[in-house]
């Protein structure tokens, strides 16, 4: 209370001041402006300037509620377009799972409008095109993700590889594949993809080339790889060799405990036997034989036609001490 009586005594103080001073001395202030002038005294021309720099700054503030209004009336629609891209880009999502194709590629395609991250969208729309079988939606969909997101060209020539893999077109999945290829380790699920390419186009010699990559980046299981392995090196033998140096180049790249597998042991020998080096195939049978007796590969021996076939049969004879009930070897012998 007291605090408000001592405001209210000062700014009648300060008042009668200011009407003591206008009445000793009022001013004069003229304004000229072509033909026209304005008169006033000094503290009327004081008022009259403030009021008027309070009615600019009025309407500078006004101005900026208008822009800035635009401003937010803008931004509320964009929001809103977002979120309703949103809500597309979910719906497409759940469809797709669902296996709905035609419909979930109808919402992802509207949903990447006005969505900050479309790439998945146009993506996902070309798998679903992949599904309808629609080949010139997959690559319009494909190419608006590259337009979309530059960075994602890698992941996009993934995509569509997998894609040609899925038809058989392996030859031009392996194009698609070409950049990603050259840096396998910043993009090791290209080896998968080199590798399905390679398998369909029965292509042995590349597997070869590819399965020390694999191994390195773990692209596949050990279990996997070990089956891999297993079954390019048994196709170069099926496959056959040209000639004497390019089968013994086979068998050297050949692991070595596959070396000692029964299996490979009698698909080499045979592959010698076909290029008439029987004598090879007869040292390879008898020195694995010893060290691991096989019927398999006693039966391998017997169709042998090495150069000194008394000797020949002289090991084999010493052999039905071991195993004289044999049926292989006896057959052999025969």
């Amino acid at each position: 209370m007291r605090r408000l009586f001592a405001f209210a005594l000062i700014a009648l103080l300060v008042g009668v001041g200011i009407v003591a001073v206008i009445q000793t001395d009022p001013g004069y202030v003229l304004v000229a402006y072509d033909n026209y002038t304005l008169e006033s005294s000094l503290w009327v021309g004081l008022v009259l300037l403030v009021l008027a720099v309070l009615v600019v700054v009025l309407v500078l503030r006004l101005i900026h509620r208008i822009i800035g209004g635009q401003r937010t009336l803008f931004t509320w629609l964009g929001a809103r377009k977002a979120r309703k891209a949103q809500r597309l880009s979910n719906r497409g999502l759940i469809s797709f799972t669902e296996g709905n194709w035609a419909t979930a590629r109808r919402q992802l395609v509207n949903g990447a409008q006005h969505n900050e991250a479309p790439l998945l969208n146009y993506l996902l729309a070309a798998r679903c095109s992949e599904q309808l079988e629609d080949s010139d939606k997959v690559q319009e969909y494909l190419h608006a993700a590259t337009k979309t997101e530059p960075d994602a060209a890698v992941a996009v020539a993934l995509e569509r590889a997998r894609m040609k893999l899925q038809t058989g077109d392996y030859a031009q999945a392996l194009a698609a594949l070409d950049h990603s290829a050259r840096n396998v380790s910043r993009h090791p699920h290209s080896l998968a993809l080199q590798c399905e390419a390679y398998r369909g186009m029965h292509d042995w010699d590349k597997l070869v080339e590819i399965l020390p990559q694999l191994q390195k980046h773990k692209v596949l299981t050990e279990q996997q790889l070990q089956q891999l392995e297993r079954e390019v090196h048994l196709k170069r033998f099926e496959q056959g060799a040209r000639d004497s140096s390019q089968l013994h180049a086979y068998w050297q790249q050949v692991p070595r405990d596959l070396q000692r597998d029964v299996i490979f042991i009698d698909r080499y020998t045979h592959a010698l036997e076909q290029l008439g080096e029987h004598d090879t195939a007869e040292k390879t049978i008898a020195r694995a034989l010893k060290q691991d007796w096989s019927a398999l590969l006693v039966r391998r021996y017997g169709y042998v036609q090495a150069s000194e076939p008394a000797r020949q049969l002289a090991l084999a004879e010493r052999w039905l001490e071991a195993h004289p009930e044999d049926a292989q070897l006896l057959l052999c012998l025969g």
